[in-house]
C-alpha cells in the first residue's frame, strides 16, 4: 500500500476505480453508500458510459448487503483500498483509512467546523484529499438531495409504538400495540408497515381502553423527520387536529368518560405543531412572526407547555433547536404537569438532542435499549417500563434500522453522482452542485469553506461558550447572524466584510443547524479601531440582511438576519485598577495558564446568560516570586496583570487582597494542617474548597455522580474502582518505558516505592512499597481497546471509601494509577539492580566521579567480586548487551529473558551505560537515573501528553432488576498551538477544574464553607457541566 499510496493524482484522482468502506463507528451501522445492484449498474455501463471501471468492497460482515452479493455483481472484496481514486462511505472512517490523494465521500461534519471532527480535517487536508460532503449536494430548490430524515422517522415512531404497548401494559392496559416489534425486527420496511397495519385495523375493531383515551400524538415541525413519523401514524385509524381543538378533544372525552365508563376509543388523534404555537410574543398586542423570532427570540416566551403539552398522550419531537430559544418543555414545567394529572405517558425523541428542547433527555438510548424512564417527581431515571413517571426514546442512529431501504434510497441519488466523481481530476470538471459539495481539494480548502480556519482560529478552546475576550481594537460590539449561514455561504460573506473594512472578529458562540431546513446562530464580537470603521461594517452586514430577510407576501425565508449590540470602548488601564471580580493565581506553573485564560476569557459572572453588553469580566492576577515568570503566564490573554510577590512578604500580600477571609481553591490534597484550619473558615464565613484539580478533583466529582446517582434509584455500590493517568499520548510513547516526564522526574519514581491497601471482593489487600511494581496488571478497557495499560493500587484507597460514602456496602475499593503496559517489569527491574537507592553510594562521594559505564558495572557487582573480572565489555562486538542481560539474570533482578532485554534497553536508552562522567551534583543511584531520566525522556517539541480517567461503579439493586456496570471515561490529550507552544493535558485538566472552583465561589453556588471537597452536588453538578462546555469531555455508558 505504501508506494501506491505515493502515486500521483493522475493514477489515483479520476482512475475509475471506487472503494466503499466498511463502517466502523456502531454496531448497528449496516448501511451501505451503493447497494449491489447499483454497483452492478455502475460495472455494466462500461467505463466508456459510467466511467466506474472497478469497485473494490471492504469486507463486512455486518452489512446489509453480503459480501457475496458485491461479488456476485462485479465488485472485489479486499481490505485494501490503496487502488481506488474514489472511496465513499456514510459515516466518518478511521483517520488511518485517509490514504492520500485520494477523493472520498461521507457525511463529515466539518463544513460549520464542528470542533470534534476538526482531526478529521487536519488529516484529510494532510493528505491532500479531495472531500466531499453528502451533506452539502443540493438541489436548485436548495434541498438537501442526499439524507434520511424520513428513515429516522419512520424507525423512530415504530420503536416508540413497540415501547409505548409495554408502558400501557405496565400501567394496567392492554393494547393491540403489544404485539408490534422494533424496526429493525422486520425484514424490510413494507414489512413493518404491514405490522402497524395489522395493529391499526386491531384498534379499529376492538378499540383501545378509555382509560387512557384519548391518545394524543404532537408531532413539531414538519421537515423530513416529521414526514417520516407521521407516514407511520397514518397507518393507524387517526384524526389530524389543530393544536386549538386539543382542549376540545380532551373535554368531551372527560364527559364521555363520567357518563360511559366502557366507552373505547377507535382512533388515535395528531397534531403536527411548528414554532408558533410553542412560543407567543411578550408584547400581548403583537402577534407571532416568525423572521422575528428567529432574530429576536428573547421577545418571546414559552408557551407549549401551557397549550399543547396538557392534552399530549405522546409528544414526537422532530424539531431543531438551538440553545437561544426557549426550551419545548423543562424539567419544572413537566413536573407542574404531571401534578396536574395530564395524560403524558413519554416523549418519542427522534431528533435526540441531548439536554435540548426536552431538557430531562440528559442522555441518548441505543437500539438494544431504546427506552429509559424519566420520574419528574424525584428527578430519576429508570431503565424499566414499570413504576411512575414517562417513558424516552432517544436513539441516535435509527436510520440504520431499515438498512435495505435506506442503503437502497441513498445509493438511488449517490449512484447518479458517481461517474462523476470516480472519473473527476481537477474539480472545474464536476457540476456546479458538486463542486459546491467539495470542502478539501489537493491539500486546501476551496473557496467556499475558506471560512472554516477564520471560525476555528477565533474560538477559545478552555472557556464555555460566549467567554471570549474583546477583538484587539480599541471599540467592540456583539453581532448575533442567524439564518442559513452555512448552506447558503453567507458567514463567508459577513466575515469578508469584517476583515475588507479593517476589523476584527471573534466567534463568541455558534450554533448549527442540523439540517437544509434549520437555521444556524453565530454571535461575533467585532472590534475596530474607530467608531467610523465600525458603524461602516455595521451598515454593510446590515445591507447584507436586508438583501436576504425574505418576502413574506411571496413565501420566501428569511436567509439571514442581523442583530447589533451595543458598542463597547475596551480600556487600556490597568487590569489591577479595574472594577469587577478579581481573582489572585499564586504561582506561575503549568497549570496557571489554562486556569488564567478560563477565568478571563469567562463574562461578568453576575450577569451571565443575560443579553447586555456591558458586562465586566473576571480580572485575573497572576503573582509570582519571578515578574519574568508571571508575565509569561498572562501573556496574551487579556483581563490578565502579572505582578511579583513574595507570599512570605505579608504587607505585599495586603496590597493585593484587600482584606483576608477570601475564598480559595487548591488543588492539592487536604492534609492535616489543611483540616485544622476548617473551623477558622467556618468562623470567618469563607470557603477553602480542595482537591479540585484532575486527580483529585475529576475524579471525585465523576464518582460522586456515579454514586449518588445509584443511590437515588435504590442502587447499592458493589464495586467501586478508579483507574487515572498522566501519559504521554500513543506518538508520543516512543521509547522503552513508554514514559516522560515534563517535570523532575524525583517524585514520579518515588511514587513507585509508596505502600497501598485496596479491598478486593472484601478482602483487604496490604502491598508493601518495595514490591508495588510487581503488583502491576495488565488492564484493557472496552472503550478504548487499542490501548495497551497497566495498573498499580495508588496508596490507601480504603480512605475513598469514607469519603464517597461506601464503606459499608462495596466489597471492592480499587484505585490505581494508569502506565502503558511494559513500564512497571522494567522500573521493578531497574529497583532491584539499585538504581532507586537514594542513599550516598560510596563511589559518587570523591571529587573523581566514575562514568555512567563504571557506576552501572558497580551496581551490577554482586557479592563483591572484584569489578576486574566481572567488568563488563562495552567494545565486545555484539557482546555487551547479552553480558547485561546475562547479569540481570543471574543475580535474580528478574525471572524472564524478555524482561530483562527490555531493561538492557531502556539503560541505553538512558545512557546508562556510556563512558561519561557522572555529573557532581549526583551523590546516590537515585540521582543518576534521575538525571539522566530528566535528559532523555523529556517530551519534545509538539510532543503531546494524554490524560486518561476511568471509573467504574457496579451497582445492584434489591429488587429483580439485573446488577449495572457504570463506566466514565476522560481520555484528554495536549493541545499545541499554532506558534509551536504546548498546553499539556496535565495542564488543562488540573488548571481549568481548579478555575470553575473559583467561578463556583464567585458566583455563590457554593453556600457550604469550611475546608470541603468537591464531593456534593452543589459543585460537580455545574463543574462537570463547565467542564463539559469547555471541551473536556466525559464520555458514560452501562452494561448490563
Amino acid at each position: 500500500m505504501g508506494s501506491t499510496a505515493t502515486e500521483s493524482n493522475d493514477t489515483l484522482l479520476g482512475n475509475g476505480v471506487v472503494g466503499i468502506l466498511a463502517e466502523t463507528c456502531n454496531m448497528w451501522e449496516r448501511r451501505a453508500p451503493l447497494t449491489p445492484s447499483h454497483c452492478a449498474r455502475l460495472l455494466l455501463g462500461g467505463g466508456s458510459r459510467t466511467r466506474v471501471n472497478r469497485i473494490i468492497v471492504q469486507p463486512s460482515t455486518k452489512r446489509i448487503h453480503h459480501d457475496a452479493q458485491y461479488e456476485d455483481a462485479g465488485c472485489e472484496i479486499s481490505e485494501d483500498l490503496s487502488e481506488c481514486g474514489l472511496i465513499i462511505g456514510i459515516k466518518q472512517p478511521k483517520l488511518e483509512m485517509i490514504l492520500p490523494d485520494r477523493a472520498y465521500a461521507f457525511f463529515s461534519h466539518t463544513h460549520k467546523a464542528q470542533k470534534e471532527n476538526m482531526p478529521l480535517l487536519d488529516k484529510i487536508l494532510e493528505e491532500r484529499v479531495s472531500l466531499f460532503d453528502y451533506e452539502l449536494i443540493v438541489g436548485d430548490d436548495g434541498k438537501r438531495s442526499l439524507a434520511f430524515g424520513k428513515f429516522a422517522g419512520r424507525a423512530g415512531l415504530i420503536d416508540f409504538l413497540h415501547g409505548l404497548g409495554q408502558r400501557y401494559l405496565s400501567l394496567g392496559y392492554s393494547t393491540p400495540l403489544l404485539s408490534l416489534g422494533q424496526s429493525h425486527m422486520y425484514p424490510s420496511l413494507a414489512a413493518a408497515k404491514a405490522a402497524v397495519i395489522a395493529v391499526g385495523e386491531e384498534i379499529a375493531t376492538f378499540g383501545l381502553p378509555s382509560g387512557i383515551c384519548p391518545i394524543v400524538f404532537v408531532f413539531t415541525g414538519v421537515g423530513n423527520v416529521s414526514q417520516g413519523a407521521q407516514e407511520i401514524f397514518k397507518l393507524l385509524p387517526h384524526t389530524f387536529v389543530d393544536a386549538e381543538k386539543l382542549p376540545e378533544i380532551s373535554a368531551a372525552w372527560n364527559l364521555s368518560k363520567q357518563s360511559q365508563s366502557t366507552k373505547r376509543g377507535f382512533q388515535l388523534y395528531g397534531c403536527v405543531v411548528t414554532s408558533r404555537d410553542m412560543v407567543s410574543h411578550k408584547d400581548p398586542t403583537r402577534n407571532f412572526d416568525k423572521a422575528d423570532y428567529y432574530a429576536h427570540p428573547e421577545h418571546y416566551a414559552p408557551v407549549f407547555h401551557e397549550r399543547i403539552a396538557p392534552y399530549a398522550s405522546v409528544i414526537v419531537n422532530c424539531m431543531y433547536w438551538e440553545r437561544r430559544f426557549p426550551r419545548l418543555l423543562s424539567i419544572d414545567q413537566l413536573q407542574q404537569l404531571m401534578k396536574s394529572g395530564c395524560p403524558f405517558v413519554g416523549i418519542c425523541d427522534i431528533t435526540c438532542d441531548i439536554g435540548g428542547s426536552i431538557e430531562f433527555v440528559d442522555k441518548s438510548t441505543s437500539i438494544e435499549k431504546p427506552f429509559f424512564r424519566y420520574d419528574p417527581s424525584n428527578s430519576s431515571y429508570h431503565d424499566g417500563m414499570e413504576g411512575d413517571g414517562v417513558i424516552c426514546l432517544a436513539v441516535d442512529i435509527l436510520p440504520t434500522e431499515f438498512s435495505k431501504e435506506a442503503s437502497q434510497h441513498f445509493g438511488n441519488i449517490l449512484s447518479k453522482f458517481v461517474a462523476s466523481l470516480a472519473s473527476m481530476k481537477q474539480l472545474v470538471e464536476l457540476p456546479s452542485y458538486l463542486r459546491r459539495a467539495c470542502i478539501t481539494h489537493d491539500g486546501r480548502l476551496t473557496s467556499l469553506y475558506e471560512y472554516i480556519p477564520r471560525m476555528r482560529k477565533t474560538m477559545i478552546d478552555l472557556a464555555p461558550a460566549k467567554a471570549n475576550p474583546s477583538p484587539d481594537k480599541k471599540y467592540s460590539i456583539l453581532v448575533s447572524l442567524s439564518g442559513h449561514l452555512f448552506d447558503k455561504f453567507l458567514i463567508n460573506e459577513a466575515l469578508d466584510i469584517i476583515e475588507a473594512a479593517g476589523g476584527s472578529f471573534q466567534l463568541v458562540r455558534c450554533e448549527v443547524g442540523q439540517s437544509i431546513d434549520d437555521t444556524s446562530y453565530s454571535e461575533l464580537e467585532v472590534g475596530a479601531d474607530d467608531i467610523a470603521t465600525l458603524d461602516k461594517i455595521i451598515d454593510t452586514l446590515t445591507s447584507l440582511a436586508n438583501a436576504h430577510c425574505g418576502d413574506h407576501d411571496a413565501r420566501k425565508a428569511t436567509e439571514l438576519a442581523l442583530k447589533i449590540g451595543k458598542v463597547n470602548e475596551c480600556g487600556t488601564g490597568d487590569t489591577m485598577d479595574k472594577e469587577g471580580p478579581k481573582v489572585l493565581i499564586l504561582g506561575a506553573g503549568r497549570v496557571c495558564r489554562p486556569a488564567a485564560q478560563f477565568l478571563a476569557s469567562y463574562p461578568n459572572i453576575c450577569s451571565y446568560g443575560v443579553d447586555d453588553n456591558n458586562t465586566d469580566q473576571i480580572h485575573v492576577i497572576v503573582a509570582s516570586l519571578y515578574q519574568k515568570d508571571a508575565e509569561e503566564i498572562v501573556e496574551g490573554i487579556k483581563n490578565a496583570t502579572a505582578t511579583q510577590l513574595d507570599v512570605a512578604d505579608i504587607g505585599s500580600l495586603s496590597d493585593l487582597v484587600s482584606q483576608f477571609k477570601k475564598h480559595m481553591v487548591t488543588a492539592s490534597y487536604v492534609d492535616e494542617s489543611m483540616s485544622n484550619l476548617s473551623q477558622a473558615a467556618k468562623g470567618a464565613g469563607v470557603t477553602i474548597l480542595c482537591e479540585m484539580g484532575l486527580d483529585p478533583g475529576i475524579d471525585h466529582m465523576m464518582s460522586m455522580k456515579m454514586i449518588h446517582e445509584a443511590h437515588a434509584r435504590n442502587g447499592k455500590v458493589k464495586a467501586f474502582t478508579s483507574f487515572c493517568g498522566g501519559l504521554p499520548s500513543p506518538a508520543a510513547a516512543n521509547n522503552p518505558l513508554a514514559y516522560k516526564f515534563s517535570w523532575n522526574p524525583a517524585g514520579a519514581v518515588r511514587s513507585g516505592k509508596n505502600p497501598a491497601v485496596y479491598k478486593f471482593l472484601g478482602e483487604t489487600i496490604h502491598v508493601d512499597g518495595s514490591s508495588l511494581y510487581e503488583s502491576a496488571k495488565r488492564l484493557r478497557l472496552p472503550v478504548l481497546p487499542a490501548f495497551a495499560l497497566e495498573h498499580l493500587p495508588n496508596r490507601n484507597s480504603l480512605i475513598y471509601g469514607d469519603l464517597y460514602g461506601i464503606s459499608k456496602e462495596a466489597s471492592t475499593i480499587y484505585r490505581a494509577t494508569l502506565r502503558y503496559e511494559g513500564f512497571s517489569e522494567i522500573m521493578a527491574t531497574l529497583s532491584k539492580i539499585g538504581f532507586f537507592d537514594s542513599a550516598n553510594h560510596p563511589l559518587l562521594q570523591d571529587t573523581n566521579h566514575p562514568t555512567y559505564k563504571g557506576f552501572l558495572d558497580e551496581l551490577l557487582n554482586a557479592n563483591n567480586i572484584s569489578t576486574t573480572t566481572t567488568n563488563l565489555n562495552i567494545e565486545a562486538s555484539g557482546g555487551y548487551d547479552d553480558e547485561l542481560i546475562a547479569r540481570i539474570l543471574s543475580l535474580g533482578h528478574c525471572k524472564e529473558k524478555d524482561i530483562a532485554v527490555k531493561t538492557v534497553k531502556t539503560i541505553k536508552f538512558l545512557g546508562l551505560h556510556e563512558e561519561i562522567q557522572i555529573p557532581k551534583d549526583c551523590s546516590s543511584a537515585f540521582d543518576v537515573i534521575c538525571q539522566r531520566m530528566e535528559q532523555r525522556m523529556a517530551y519534545g517539541h509538539n510532543e503531546q501528553d494524554m490524560v486518561l480517567l476511568h471509573h467504574e461503579v457496579e451497582v445492584e439493586y434489591p429488587d429483580v432488576r439485573p446488577t449495572e456496570k457504570h463506566q466514565a471515561t476522560l481520555l484528554e490529550f495536549g493541545k499545541v498551538e499554532n506558534g509551536g507552544s504546548t498546553t499539556t493535558a496535565m495542564a488543562l485538566t488540573v488548571g481549568v477544574p481548579a478555575a470553575i472552583g473559583a467561578l463556583l465561589l464567585l458566583e455563590n453556588k457554593v453556600q457550604t464553607k469550611g475546608v470541603i471537597r468537591p464531593l456534593e452536588p452543589e459543585i460537580y453538578i455545574p463543574a462537570l457541566e463547565m467542564l463539559e462546555s469547555s471541551g473536556i469531555k466525559l464520555a458514560e455508558r452501562v452494561e448490563i
